[in-house]
């Protein structure tokens, strides 16, 4: 990982050494043995000390579901808020505290259904929060209902003759939203989620992650087929700004377009006419046809789909007070005893 951006909030140049050790609280996680979670939970515990934030000033916002317990987990302060409201609460704190580095962590179930609203909302108002979305395509929690991202015809508890809904494409939803930075990692491959997870603290404004995590009591092997250690480069695309997308054990497949259609080039000599990944672009055109590969008809990208600047909403909030503060401080004791009726100017 690179040195942290020095402009971000709260960092402190003398902060005594930490190691995921620091962020590690005294509560037992209760996860299922084998859970794509304690992966999260690790690279994160691990990421954290390279901000050189102190602990006080990170916090942990949660909604409802297993992804949920995550502040109980992570020695920091934090805040376990009812299902589908863990960006309501964290727009208000990041707002009234914009020192503060805030996480929201959350579910494809506690973030994309009873939290869909919020979620749309905190990505268009571009607050600055680092939103975590585990998607395991289950209601876990709630021990194995369908969820927004499950497949069409999934047969679980609550749908026995299989779904009959299109499943929702997270990815796609922040980039509807206009999502300032939008980035998809996996739980089983560590090194990427730790950097990804990194990379998103440096974004000022809404990072959107979502995190392929596997559920292996109700939904095991959601992403096996192209996830596992042993097909995963021929099976996904791993994104890196400037260089043209290429896959395979040697890197000898290429993705190009063909107009708006992406194809699949086997063997592909030079990079000549390959699709070159640029995240900062800022039209989201190219970043929504790489959230439309889905497999097997393409491998599955990961990375950072989009990065640009743009101002946030605590920023602009801050400027507002700041410059109403500036035109004079008024009496509100003198304002409740005016009269019935209140005129502003």
């Amino acid at each position: 990982m690179t040195a942290p951006a020095t402009n971000r909030p709260g960092i402190v140049e003398d902060l005594p050494v930490l190691t995921r050790k620091d962020f590690v609280s005294d509560q037992e996680v209760r996860w299922c043995p084998g859970c794509g979670d304690y992966s999260i939970l690790a690279q994160m515990q691990k990421m954290l000390p390279a901000l050189r934030i102190p602990r006080e000033n990170i916090v942990f916002i949660s909604g409802i579901g297993c992804s949920s317990r995550f502040p109980y987990y992570v020695e920091t302060f934090g805040f376990h808020s009812i299902h589908g409201r863990a960006l309501t609460l964290a727009t208000g704190l990041k707002t009234a505290r914009p020192e503060l580095t805030v996480f929201v962590v959350t579910g494809d179930g506690d973030g994309l259904s009873i939290g869909g609203n919020h979620l749309l909302h905190a990505m268009r108002r571009n607050v600055d929060l680092n939103v975590i979305l585990f998607n395991n395509r289950i209601y876990g929690l709630t021990k194995g209902q369908f969820s927004p991202t499950s497949e069409f015809g999934k047969v679980t508890k609550s749908s026995p003759y299989g779904t009959t809904e299109t499943p929702l494409n997270p990815l796609r939803i922040a980039l509807a939203a206009g999502a300032t930075f939008a980035a998809r990692t996996i739980d089983r491959d560590t090194k990427h989620l730790e950097d990804t997870l990194y990379q998103a603290t440096q974004h000022k404004g809404t990072s959107f992650v979502e995190v392929y995590q596997n559920c292996n009591i109700f939904n095991d092997g959601a992403f096996s087929a192209f996830t596992d250690k042993e097909v995963r480069q021929e099976r996904m695309v791993y994104l890196e700004d400037g260089a043209p997308l290429r896959f395979g054990n040697d890197r000898e497949h290429g993705i190009r377009l063909n107009g708006f259609t992406p194809e699949v080039v086997q063997n592909a000599s030079d990079d000549d006419g390959l699709f070159v990944h640029d995240a900062g672009v800022a039209n989201p055109m190219l970043a929504n046809i790489l959230v439309g590969m889905d497999y097997p008809a393409y491998p599955v990208p990961v990375g950072i789909f989009r990065k640009v600047q743009a101002p946030s909403f605590d920023e602009l909030v801050a400027h507002q007070v700041d410059d109403a503060m500036a035109k004079g401080k008024g009496d509100l004791g003198e304002l409740l005893r005016s009269g019935e009726t209140w005129e502003v100017s």
